[in-house]
Order: C-alpha cells, then sequence, then structure tokens
C-alpha cells in the first residue's frame, strides 16, 4: 500500500505494538521510553515481511530510502558512521515475531565489518585482538544465515572446524585467547570457504544490510520456523520484524560480557534471578552452548556495580510487564545495555509457581493468573519423575536444563529422532542443539547435550516442550561419525538405552524405573481458582472405585461415564459373565447374570461413596456379546490339545458354536448397545437393578448419591421410550423392597447421527444427553477408527487433506454440527435437559472450547486428564481458547 510505514524508530513505539513491531522491537521501544540504557536502533514491521512474501525484490528497493534515512538517524544518536574508516557504525539484524519463537529465525552480529572498518575498529577500540575476532564472527555468522554456507550432515560446521584447529595449534582453550595476527589469517580462512561455497563475502556495509534484512524475512518460512509454529499452534501469517540496533560489545576486554538472565527460576519458579553470563564474549556464545557460562550470581563479585544495576532493572522489567521475564544484556567497558526484554520460557510447574507468587504479590489478579497457565502446560506436568526408591550409578552430570525423567534409545541426528521416534522412544544427544534440530527435538523423550548451559537453545526449548534435558554434561565425548559416547572408559552407542533425570541433571546408563508426578498446593489453588471462571464441569470417566476416588482427588465434579464391560472382565467375574453369553435360554442367563449382581452393587456402592454426592452416570451394557467369549482360534487350539470328548471339549464345542453365531461382519454397528437391552431386557434389568440397590445403600448410611442410567446407542425413540419404561419399572420395585427412595435420572448417549436428528423425540423420554464422541465420530465420518488411524488417517493429516486426527480433536463443523442439533432439539423440548460429553474429546483442550462454545453443561475426561480440562474450561471463559 502506497504511503504505509514500514519503519519505526524506537521512540516511536511500545509494548502495545506486538503485533506490527514484533515481540522483541515493541519491548526494546518499551524499555527506551522508560528510560533504560537501549542501544540506538529501529524496527522494519512485520507488514514489510508479509508485503516482501507477496513483491520480493520490489518491496526492498520500496523502503529501502527509509533505511537509509533511519540509519542515518542511528549514526546520529551514536555518534558513529556506517562504513566509516574513522568511527565505524556496527548493528546486529535480529528478527523478532510478534509471538515469542526461540532461536527458530535468524539474527546476524557485527555488521557493517569490511577489511577497512576492522582496522578502524582497532584503533577506535585500541584493541586489535576484539576487532578482528569480531570481524571472523560477523563472517561466519553472515556467510551462515545470508550466504547460506553450512555443514553438510554429520559434517562439522566449516567455520568452526578452522577454529577449532586453530585453537588447537596454539594451544588454547577459549575464543579470547586467540592473538590478533592469528585471527587474521582465520579470517582470510573464513574468506575462503566462502569463496569455495560460490560467492564473494560482499565488503559494502550497505549491500550487507540489505542482504541481512532479506535474510531475516526470508528466515520467516524455513522449515525450522514452520515446524515450530505447527507445534505450538502460532499463525504463518504473523510475519516477523527486523530490528537493527547499534552493537553494544561484550567482547573488548576483561571489564566486558554478556549474558542472558530470567527474573525468575524457568525451571522452579523460584524468586530469584536465574541466569548466566560469560565475560569477554558476544551474546551468541551464551546461546549456542559454544564456552559453559557462570551463574549470574557470580557477576556480583565479578562487576559489584553493574550486577546492582541489572538488580534492580530487572526487577523493574518484572513490575512493568506482571511477569517472569526473559532479559539479553551486554557490558561494554563497565556499561550495561539491555538488548531485550520478553516473558520468559518455563517449566509447567514453574508456571503455576510464578502465577501464584504473582497473585499473592499482588502483581496481577486471579484471573490473570489462571490464564497465565495454559492446558497444554498442565500436561507436562503429568510426565513422569525417577522412581526415588530407584537404585543407580549416575554415569555422568550435567546441567538440570528442564525437569522431569525419560528412558529412551540413544540416537545423535535429529531426523532420526522424528523417525525412530514414531514407534520407539529416543534420547536426542548432541554436542549442542541447534534451531534447526527442533523436530528431533519434539519427537524425543528427553535431550542430553554436552556443552551450553541453562539458557541454551536445547535447554530453553526442552523447557517449552516439556522435554527433560541434561546440558553441559562436559564428561560425555561425542562421536557423532562413529554414533557413539563416551564417559571414561564407557562407551554408549547409538541404540543403548540411557536414562534423563533432568531435574537433577543425571545421565544414566540403561532404563530406571519411572513414576507419576504428584501436583503442589500451588497447583491445586490454581485449579480451585480456574472452577471459579468456568461454566462447564468437568467429570471424569471412572470404572472402578479406584478410578472414581482419583477422579475425586483431581476435582472432578461428577463421573460422566461408568462403562459396566469392564466390571465383566475381572478374574472373579468373567466365567459367569460367559455362562450368560453361551447360555441360549433365558433362564440360563437369569442364572449367570444373578451371580453377577452382587458384584455390580459393591462396584456401584463403592463408586457412588468415593465421588461424594457429584453425579454418577452409568452406561448400561454397551459392547457385542462375543467380546466376552475367548478368541475362536485359541478355542480350537485347547480343543485339540484337550479332545472333543472330554468334558472341557463339549464346554468348548459349545462356546466355539455360540461365537459363530454371534459373530458379525461389523459388530460396532451390529448387535450391541440398547439393542442387546430390548432383545435381552434381563441383561439391562439386572444392571438397574444393581445400580438402584447400590444407591439406596449408600443413602442408607446417610451419604449424599446421585444415579444417573444411560442407555447406549440409542438412535429409536421407540428405543429410548422402551428403555426408559423399563427403568421407571424396575428402579420403583427396587426403592420399595429397599424401603428408600433416591432421585435418580435416565438418560442416553448421542453417537449416532440419527440420535442427534431426531434429539427432541429422543428428549422426550431423557433427562440428559451425553455425547459418545468416539462412536459419533465413527459413525459420522464413516470411519472405523483402528483401521483408518493404521492406514491413512496419518497420511490425511501430512498431507493436509484434514487439519487434525478427528478422533484426537473434534470435528467441530460435522461431528460439532449434530452435537449442536442434538443439543438444541433437545432442550427445545426438555429445558432441563443435562448435557455433556464423555468421549475421549472430553479431555482435548480444544474440544473442551468448542463444548463451552456451545453451552454444554459438562466434559468428561479420563481421571488423569482432568486438571487439564479444569484449565481449558476456564481459559475456554475468560476467551483465551476457541
Amino acid at each position: 500500500m502506497a504511503g504505509k510505514k514500514y519503519i519505526y524508530d524506537f521512540n516511536e513505539g511500545d509494548a502495545s505494538m506486538k503485533a506490527l513491531l514484533g515481540g522483541k522491537g515493541a519491548n526494546l521501544a518499551q524499555m527506551s521510553k522508560i528510560g533504560l540504557p537501549v542501544p540506538p536502533g529501529f524496527i522494519i514491521t512485520t507488514d514489510a515481511c508479509k508485503a516482501y512474501w507477496t513483491q520480493g525484490q520490489g518491496l526492498i528497493d520500496e523502503i529501502w530510502p527509509d533505511v537509509l534515512s533511519a540509519v542515518a538517524r542511528v549514526e546520529s544518536a551514536s555518534g558513529k558512521k556506517l562504513g566509516s574508516l574513522d568511527n565505524p557504525l556496527l548493528v546486529s539484524v535480529r528478527s523478532g515475531a510478534p509471538v515469542s519463537m526461540p532461536g527458530m529465525m535468524d539474527t546476524i552480529l557485527n555488521l557493517g565489518l569490511n577489511d577497512a572498518t576492522v582496522e578502524a575498529l582497532a584503533k577506535v577500540s585500541g584493541d586489535a585482538r576484539f576487532a578482528y575476532d569480531s570481524y571472523r564472527r560477523f563472517i561466519q555468522m553472515f556467510s551462515g544465515v545470508v550466504l547460506d554456507v553450512s555443514a553438510g550432515k554429520d559434517e562439522e560446521d566449516p567455520f568452526e572446524e578452522k577454529l577449532s584447529a586453530l585453537r588447537k595449534s596454539l594451544d588454547v582453550e577459549f575464543d579470547h585467547q586467540i592473538p590478533a595476527d592469528s585471527l587474521k589469517k582465520l579470517i582470510t580462512d573464513y574468506k575462503e570457504i566462502v569463496k569455495k561455497a560460490g560467492h564473494e563475502f560482499p565488503s559494502d556495509p550497505e549491500k550487507q544490510l540489505r542482504l541481512a534484512i532479506e535474510a531475516v524475512f526470508r528466515s520467516w518460512n524455513t522449515p525450522r520456523a514452520n515446524t515450530y509454529r505447527e507445534l505450538n499452534n502460532i499463525s504463518a501469517d504473523l510475519g516477523t520484524a527486523v530490528n537493527i540496533v547499534t552493537m553494544a560489545f561484550g567482547n573488548l576486554g576483561s571489564d566486558c560480557g554478556t549474558g542472558v538472565c530470567f527474573t525468575r527460576d524457568g525451571s522452579t519458579g523460584e524468586n530469584r534471578l536465574y541466569g548466566e553470563y560469560l565475560m569477554n564474549a558476544q551474546g551468541e556464545d551464551v546461546v549456542a552452548g559454544i564456552r559453559t557460562p557462570s551463574p549470574i550470581a557470580e557477576l556480583e563479585n565479578v562487576m559489584p556495580d553493574v550486577y546492582k544495576e541489572f538488580f534492580s532493572i530487572a526487577k523493574l522489567l518484572e513490575n512493568h510487564y506482571k511477569d517472569m521475564q526473559d532479559i539479553e544484556f551486554t557490558v561494554e567497558r563497565g556499561k550495561l545495555y539491555i538488548l531485550q526484554t520478553r516473558d520468559g520460557k518455563r517449566t509447567a510447574a514453574a508456571a503455576v509457581k510464578i502465577a501464584m507468587d504473582l497473585y499473592r504479590e499482588g502483581l496481577i489478579d486471579a484471573r490473570t493468573a489462571v490464564s497465565r497457565v495454559s492446558p497444554d502446560q498442565v500436561e507436562q506436568l503429568l510426565h513422569p519423575q525417577i522412581d526415588p526408591k530407584a537404585k543407580y550409578k549416575a554415569l555422568a552430570k550435567g546441567l538440570p536444563a528442564s525437569p522431569g525423567a525419560a528412558v529412551g534409545e540413544v540416537v545423535f541426528d535429529a531426523d532420526d529422532a522424528a523417525e525412530k521416534g514414531k514407534t520407539t522412544p529416543v534420547i536426542l544427544v548432541r554436542p549442542e542443539t541447534t534451531p534447526d534440530d527442533i523436530h528431533g527435538l519434539f519427537a524425543a523423550k528427553g535431550v542430553l547435550t554436552s556443552h551450553g548451559g541453562m539458557t541454551s537453545h536445547a535447554a530453553v526449548v526442552a523447557r517449552g516442550m516439556g522435554r527433560p534435558c541434561v546440558s553441559g554434561a562436559e564428561s560425555v565425548k561425542i562421536d557423532l561419525k562413529a554414533g557413539k559416547f563416551t564417559v571414561g572408559d564407557v562407551t554408549i552407542k547409538k541404540g543403548d538405552f540411557i536414562s534423563l533425570d533432568g531435574t537433577k541433571g543425571v545421565v544414566i546408563v540403561g532404563k530406571v524405573p519411572l513414576i507419576e508426578p504428584t501436583f503442589s498446593d500451588d497447583f491445586k489453588a490454581l485449579l480451585d481458582m480456574a472452577d471459579k471462571e468456568s461454566k462447564l464441569q468437568v467429570w471424569a470417566n471412572a470404572d472402578t472405585p479406584e478410578d472414581a476416588k482419583r477422579a475425586f482427588d483431581f476435582g472432578a465434579k461428577g463421573v460422566g461415564l461408568c462403562r459396566t464391560e469392564h466390571m465383566f472382565m475381572a478374574a472373579d467375574r468373567l466365567p459367569s459373565m460367559q455362562k450368560m453369553v453361551i447360555a441360549s435360554a433365558k433362564e440360563a442367563r437369569v442364572a449367570a447374570l444373578a451371580s453377577l449382581e452382587p458384584m455390580q452393587k459393591s462396584d456401584f456402592v463403592g463408586i457412588f461413596e468415593a465421588m461424594g454426592g457429584y453425579p454418577v452416570i452409568i452406561r448400561l451394557l454397551d459392547p457385542p456379546l462375543h467380546e466376552f467369549l475367548p478368541n475362536i482360534h485359541d478355542l480350537k487350539k485347547e480343543l485339540s490339545e484337550v479332545g472333543a470328548d472330554s468334558d472341557r471339549g463339549r464346554e468348548i464345542k459349545v462356546e466355539i458354536a455360540r461365537s459363530a453365531e454371534l459373530h458379525e461382519f461389523n459388530p460396532m454397528l451390529g448387535f450391541r448397545g440398547c439393542r442387546l437391552g430390548i432383545v435381552y431386557p434381563e441383561i439391562f434389568e439386572m444392571q438397574i437393578r444393581a445400580i438402584i440397590a447400590a444407591a439406596c445403600e449408600v443413602s442408607r448410611k446417610g451419604l449424599p448419591v446421585k444415579p444417573e442410567i444411560m442407555m447406549p446407542l440409542v438412535g429409536i425413540k421407540e428405543e429410548m421410550r422402551r428403555l426408559e419404561k423399563m427403568a421407571r419399572e424396575i428402579a420403583a420395585e427396587v426403592m420399595k423392597s429397599e424401603g428408600v427412595k433416591v432421585d435418580y435420572k435416565v438418560g442416553t448417549m448421542i453417537e449416532v447421527p440419527r440420535a442427534a436428528m431426531v434429539a427432541d423425540e429422543i428428549a422426550e423420554y431423557a433427562e440428559f444427553f451425553s455425547f459418545g464422541t468416539n462412536d459419533l465420530t465413527q459413525t459420522t465420518y464413516g470411519y472405523s477408527r483402528d483401521d483408518a488411524e493404521n492406514k491413512f488417517l496419518g497420511f490425511y493429516v501430512e498431507d493436509k487433506v484434514i487439519d487434525n486426527n478427528p478422533f484426537h480433536v473434534l470435528d467441530r463443523d460435522g461431528v460439532g454440527g449434530l452435537m449442536k442439533i442434538a443439543k438444541e432439539k433437545g432442550r427445545g423440548v426438555r429445558p432441563s435437559l443435562s448435557v455433556g460429553i464423555c468421549g475421549e474429546h472430553g479431555g482435548n483442550p480444544s474440544s473442551v472450547a468448542f463444548c463451552h462454545a456451545i453451552g454444554l453443561d459438562y466434559v468428561s475426561c479420563s481421571p488423569f486428564r482432568v486438571p487439564v480440562a479444569r484449565l481449558a474450561a476456564a481459559h475456554s471463559a475468560l476467551g483465551k481458547l476457541k
């Protein structure tokens, strides 16, 4: 658009402009506005990035005069000039999306150096070694990012290879120990690498700047950036801003340094500065893991005045943004510069503690605290830890970069991790990770690096993904080409199992037992706050008293699905169930059911008591009867072993005959659910008696009880009428016999499309609807779930035929459309109709948001997902999840 403003100086923006200026640019502008020590600079907007992807070079041509004008303003503010042979201006060119994507896009430092300006920099700084070190860094970074000069798979970076060889020849350990003359020779070698790759390294600073800006725009659509956005549900339409900032040098000498610091501990949430710094270094040295940095607390001893100023600024920024901040800083000749602040990445446990601490400190209110912890982060709290009773010997010790524990086979390559991780748990082992490893980090159960600190790429990304990570394990010597690593005299090869304890920073040979985590008091308090914001209740699917107790402890407000068939599979019950299935006469079925009835009643008593008066929906027998019989091939094998004329042989022949009689070509759509209860009413009658008798027993104890009887697979009004009549008559008989009256409901599961379309008719006899979205998805799509997931659904998602597997994320248009129809028709007839969902979707955050949007009363999910659903329900009510 003609006349559109694409460039903003720092003094023209603020933190509210993240969509336009990107998170980094908006925060730099905000910090500049409140008077913090930010180097001069300007921002090219995200709109420019979007325009670049349609106009290409034409956009660069259009904005170039304005870029040069902005450079002139920076020159004026800094007292330096781009390309000057007296006092050259050097700048960094950094990406900055509206949503934080750490390490996913590109950055170039020290831009403006060439063979002439490097000499000027040496003269101005009085330090030739610093000047040539900055130049070699610029060539290396610019060549990789802009000119795409990089190593092949399993090859060492050609620049790092030359640098490592130089250190070895000089017998020095660190880069800052390399003298200026040697760096000059290294620069010549670097240029030769670039030439061999088919490029001439550009010497004109303006050309360098133009190419760098374009490279940052291009980095928005690199495979690693696209993968990160897909994994984190970030829109590809946002674009990235480009930040051009005057360089502050941390590698000028012993009174210089650079660091990354969080205002609170990103692993635990503890209220203390948590970060690292390196003396005489530039920023990429910290995050790249090339050198292992020092803890930020030690800066107080080295530079007490700088530390005091930084501590004050860190608290100011946290109070200003009202959240834990991730701050990048540089110290140049004793002067502190703040290069970036953003909301810090944190583990799930830390997110909970930080949110609750900030709430107690009065910085945020309850609604904000709830919104600060995402449902996805709650899932990470469910990750395992190493069993404290386990006995093991640590192979190596590194930094506890991301908590949790993992066991897996060792792989050394991100591609291998992504492929093998589909079927096998893997641990990705690398010297250090780079943004290009993002797909492997996602696929791996855990990450081990031999270099890098607590703020290295591996550490930050692992924490964000909830993966355990041990970083900076210096005793781990990795040989990528040989596919092995050694620690002392112990060798671990590709495919060997290791265990990681990311909480303690420990590497262990072999497999160690893991345990499920427990929830902190802070987490329980946060969930209680979340419940006050929610419109949806969260119930649980529970088939046993133990499941019900766990669900109650996790905060479930009811049982949305108790599957009675699971009770029949226990070893002491299955024989009676099999007798019932085999029986050809009603009398024999009734006799077999009579032995099961006390067991069913006992189960229901336990579940009712565990739920403390919350509603309990019990689904009557749903699966086909043949599922309770042994596999017919196993029966034939046993028959051949025992003989056809033996007593057992005669029993087996009856079982085989009955199995053949019950065989169905498509059992999912066959003789199951309410059809069983209508053809064999004695089955449902026994279950209804057990439910009401159990409720009467609990009520006699003075305990509250709310049973709800659910008829499965109803699709016809007459089915519901008959079964509701059956339930009312039996309930009346039992309550009269027991001398106790209990309130109860009768309803149905909506799991076939016809039930949704005639929901008004079914609601004449049903007091509640529960959407069984697993079967409703199968019958709506015409998919057999097992076959679809094994044969083509993975391809459909990967090839963008569909956005998500509909069995994982609720299909809002099709299945969701039927849900809306059923709810509206049902409540049109019965306004008091209770409506919920009890399929696996009940624990999926996106699906919970949809259930909130269409006005359901509750979602029901597995007990372990109840905390996820509780927070998802709150986020839906707060508008954070849609």
